[in-house]
């Protein structure tokens, strides 16, 4: 082993993978640049400084628990029974309080409100269903492959999750799907298991979307066209009822408003700008206006008119001041932790931390990317954070949570590499103990 990869192993047995701590404060770095410049709007309300304390606030929550977390083995009972059932079940609770009695956000039904802080619960979920997936697909393990038993748990729990989520965003539902299937991959599951989840989730999203088109059209007949209600929705919302006297938005005239938009769309240079597209049209802008090397840190011009750029449409913000070359920049970040995720993976014995910590960074991954495509128009419209960049403090912390996990296994494993490689993970309960179906021949190799 060279004195490179040594000081390497050393380091990663101390800290955690430097990689992983370099990407980190980049984005760190990214968050309070960027989500500072995007806050015009914010300025001019709530002062010249208050958003970037807000900012900072989240980001030292999330930095304190990424401490706290990441010194902690990742095979810790107490920790795993934190993450799996207890995370879990809280989420669970969350998801359906919000479907019943969640305050509206920008056009949908996903927040609780606190005295003090808002929780979104779409973002737990992401954290959550990586955790119970490890958890599933960990102990229904034979002979390298996922057991047809933990296929169907599996797609079960994404299945209620994403169902649970749908009233408040359809990206947050795709996405869960992009994370489990990535998991199962990664489990040893087959390709063609894989592909009969898939379309499971097919037609179960078929079937919604059926029974809720339906419920949808009798509802507007019942309601008649003068009905009208006080509540503030976004263009192609519509509105129905709980059962109560409480509004609740339906969101599937939006989602089929803006694929049909996005699908049909011709060039935005002759489309004019209207309150239906105003996000889209200044975001390319804004990104038009950005060039290959960016008008610089901190000069936006669009920023002031682009609605939600300091969350939604921060990364048109990013390629605006950076240019081109830094939009990619930020891109190789998000796909170099998905890369050192996978290379970590491979070097751990067991499949749990392996799937955890490809979990976790596919989360973080796959949801950047989701922001990325929307802000360009790969993608319909839709709302989508860009992890640890946008402001969002549940975002944040969730984000910051799940860089502590990859933190903890990665420091884990390179302790447990450099001793005996016979030695078991002694602290892992025995039907968690089955071995990594990905794993590298040679375990010592740490670079």
């Amino acid at each position: 082993m060279s004195e490179k990869a040594k000081r390497y192993e050393e380091m990663s047995r101390k800290y955690g993978d430097p990689w992983i701590w370099g990407i980190y404060f980049t984005l760190i770095f990214l968050s309070i640049i960027e989500s500072y410049s995007a806050s015009s709007r914010e300025v001019a309300t709530a002062g010249v400084y208050m958003p970037i304390i807000k900012q900072v606030v989240f980001l030292a929550i999330g930095g304190l628990l990424l401490y706290v977390i990441y010194r902690v083995d990742y095979n810790n009972k107490t920790l795993l029974a934190i993450m799996i059932p207890g995370l879990g079940l809280v989420t669970l609770l969350c998801l359906v309080y919000v479907r019943l009695f969640g305050e509206v956000v920008n056009g949908a039904q996903r927040a609780i409100t606190l005295p003090g802080f808002t929780i979104q619960p779409a973002e737990l979920a992401k954290l959550s269903i990586v955790t119970l997936l490890a958890y599933i697909l960990a102990r229904n393990q034979k002979n390298k492959d996922v057991k047809t038993t933990g296929m169907v748990e599996a797609a079960s729990v994404v299945a209620v999750f994403g169902f649970l989520l749908l009233q408040s965003g359809l990206t947050n539902t795709l996405l869960l799907m992009c994370i489990s299937g990535s998991m199962m991959l990664i489990g040893g599951a087959r390709l063609k298991r894989i592909g009969y989840v898939l379309v499971a989730y097919a037609v179960l999203f078929g079937v919604f979307w059926v029974i809720k088109n339906h419920n949808d059209n009798q509802e507007a007949t019942l309601n008649g066209p003068g009905a009208t209600s006080e509540l503030i929705v976004q263009e192609g919302d519509t509105l129905g009822t709980t059962g109560g006297d409480k509004p609740v938005v339906n969101r599937q005239s939006t989602w089929k408003n803006r694929i049909l938009d996005w699908w049909h769309s011709d060039s935005l240079v002759y489309k004019p700008i209207t309150s239906k597209n105003t996000q889209e049209m200044i975001s390319r802008m804004a990104q038009a206006h950005g060039g290959i090397t960016g008008v610089g840190l901190g000069n936006s011009r669009e920023c002031s008119r682009l609605p939600l750029a300091f969350s939604d449409y921060i990364y048109s913000i990013i390629v605006e001041e950076m240019g081109l070359i830094g939009g990619v920049c930020v891109l190789i970040l998000y796909l170099w932790l998905l890369a050192r995720a996978a290379m970590i993976a491979r070097r751990c014995r067991r499949v749990l931390p392996a799937l955890l910590i490809i979990g976790m960074a596919s989360m973080v991954a796959f949801q950047a990317l989701f922001h990325m495509a929307i802000n360009v128009g790969v993608f319909p419209v839709s709302g989508q954070p860009l992890p640890l960049i946008s402001k969002g403090g549940t975002s944040i912390i969730v984000t910051s949570v799940a860089f502590a996990i990859m933190l903890s296994i990665s420091r884990t494993i390179a302790n447990q590499n450099s001793k005996n490689n016979k030695t078991e993970e002694a602290q892992l309960p025995d039907d968690l103990r089955a071995e990594n179906p990905t794993q590298m021949i040679r375990e010592n190799e740490w670079k």
